[in-house]
């Protein structure tokens, strides 16, 4: 449980720090980043049970960032305070997969 909880912290820490260097792609705050980590937790999960592992956000390859720009896209619909274009949601993803392959966040 705390290593979820340390995990959800990190990732609000990640989404802030991304939203503060990528055009097109903000959060209001640490709440709102908080609660971005956990929308975009949740999208990732309908997405790998709707594709399967192979096309999951934490796949590697093309495909698995192109669905991790489009489960950031779609949060911001549901998270409040967050904002991101097409670009954005494509930039943050690919510092997001990079920050992730320094300090991987998934629960092993």
């Amino acid at each position: 449980m705390l290593r979820a909880i340390v995990r959800f912290i990190v990732s609000a820490i990640v989404l802030l720090l991304v939203g503060y260097l990528i055009p097109g792609f903000s959060m209001s705050g640490f709440g709102t980043a908080l609660l971005a980590a956990l929308v975009i937790a949740g999208l990732g999960w309908v997405a790998e049970k709707l594709f399967g592992d192979r096309y999951s956000p934490q796949a590697r390859g093309v495909v698995g960032f192109l669905v991790a720009a489009v489960v950031i896209y779609l949060a911001q619909f549901l998270v409040p305070g967050m904002q991101a274009s097409i670009l954005g949601a494509l930039l943050a993803a690919l510092v997001i997969g990079f920050v992730d392959a320094i300090v991987p966040t998934q629960l092993r």
